[in-house]
């Protein structure tokens, strides 16, 4: 059974990510690994962690009812999300990667965020980047 990865944060774009993840998963007959990196710091405290707990309970109440077997990891370390993101997929040997991308403005258009980027440029496997409704 191969692995889609998907990049998650609780935003339009990491829905998006999200569904469209399990789609395909479902399509390829594969396991899901859904991934959730956070920075941490100063700024990660006991409200920021009871907050992405909360969030991640409800991603997955969804994937409970996708029907796909899936695993989440929740990162606190302190990496960029990019380095999170590769890492594991290299090392679950995931046959694909699904980000979201946010809109940006004009200028914005001309660069990509970095961690989508780095995403495209480094991954050892297909990556499927899809926006937000």
């Amino acid at each position: 059974m191969g692995t889609v990865v998907v990049g998650y944060v609780p935003k339009p774009e990491g829905e998006a990510a999200l569904q469209t993840a399990i789609a395909e998963a479902k399509l390829r007959s594969a396991s899901l690994v859904v991934v959730n990196s956070q920075r941490g710091g100063a700024d990660f405290d006991q409200d920021a962690a009871t907050q992405a707990d909360r969030e991640m309970g409800a991603v997955r109440s969804v994937l409970d009812g996708s029907g796909v077997p899936y695993e989440i990891r929740q990162l606190v370390r302190g990496f960029e999300p990019a380095e999170d993101l590769i890492s594991i997929a290299e090392a679950s040997q995931a046959e694909l990667i699904v980000i979201g991308l946010r809109r940006r403005s004009p200028v914005g258009k001309l660069i990509l965020g970095s961690n989508a980027q780095r995403i495209l440029l480094d991954a050892h496997c297909p990556v499927l980047a899809v926006k937000a409704e």
